[in-house]
């Protein structure tokens, strides 16, 4: 068994280090939107996403090089999408991680700005000849980020989320379209990148596709039993102010015993998926068993 803690240093380090390289500084006026972009990277994360890229590539001994490219593109467009929950009109957040989010360390048009260029980065990455040397496989990676990050995907579900506060009812079913929008899309696109780039076969991108699906779902699920059960008295007031906005969780609905219930099931289908990979896939596995265990 690997030792998961050291994968993820790893890769923190190696992602950190490219993402630094391919945002190349400035000392002109447009400094500020240099600083802004770089803060919001670096102010700590899970890097769970570049982890899913690099060990997802390593299964089609993807070069090393092009998987950190990826795994960096798709940093800057998860920092992006931060940049913009945090704002006003959006979750109104003055912090992210521990420190002021984007808008507050400098100013909401700056910010705005920010995770438009880190957007507009992230593509400008994968569709540079260094990310891969066929431009099929460029191309299918900007299109396979552009369905993860759009209508019918991260957008999409953001905007069911601020849309839901007005639902007469938000069931279980709505609650699971709205999360595999907002946070499994960008999981699969994160998982089935090392198909892409090594030109796997169809079943083996689709049981990455499958495993991130799943996986995606569970990791958001857990984030939220995480919230309201860091204190049982924040988990009363959380399902009664989600009453008064008109919102629901899978905590609200089932309950937290049927909440871990169903977290535990889609982790077990999510490592089922990966059957056809053997013990090739474990890092996948142990990602999926730690970031869905709430104890940690």
């Amino acid at each position: 068994m690997s030792d998961l803690p050291t994968l993820l240093a790893e890769c923190i380090a190696v992602v950190d280090e490219t993402m630094d390289m391919l945002l190349s500084r400035t000392k002109d006026t447009e400094m500020r939107l240099f600083e802004a972009m770089r803060y919001s990277y670096t102010t700590g994360g899970k890097r769970l996403r570049p982890f899913l890229v690099t060990h997802s590539s390593a299964l089609f001994s993807v070069d090393k090089n092009c998987a950190a490219r990826v795994a960096a593109a798709v940093e800057f467009m998860h920092t992006y999408s931060l940049i913009h929950d945090d704002l006003p009109a959006m979750d109104n957040a003055d912090t992210r991680r521990g420190k002021p989010s984007c808008h507050r360390q400098f100013d909401e048009a700056t910010a705005i700005l920010a995770g438009d260029a880190l957007q507009a980065l992230a593509f400008e990455v994968l569709s540079a000849p260094e990310t891969h040397v066929d431009p099929a496989v460029r191309i299918e990676l900007v299109r396979k980020l552009s369905q993860a990050v759009g209508v019918n995907g991260m957008c999409g579900g953001q905007m069911i989320d601020l849309l839901s506060e007005r639902i007469d009812e938000l069931n279980i079913s709505k609650i699971t379209r709205l999360q595999y929008l907002k946070t499994s899309k960008m999981f699969t696109f994160s998982s089935v990148a090392g198909s892409i780039m090594g030109k796997g076969s169809y079943r083996s991108y689709m049981a990455l596709h499958d495993f991130a699906q799943e996986f995606g779902l569970a990791f958001q699920i857990t984030d939220d039993l995480l919230d309201v059960e860091a204190d049982q008295k924040k988990l009363c007031n959380a399902i009664g102010q989600d009453a008064v906005d008109g919102k629901a969780t899978f905590v609200s609905v089932l309950g937290v015993e049927r909440t871990r219930a169903h977290v535990s099931l889609l982790v077990d289908n999510a490592i089922s998926a990966l059957e056809v990979f053997d013990e090739l896939a474990n890092p996948l596995r142990e990602a999926a068993r730690y970031f869905t265990n709430c104890t940690n």
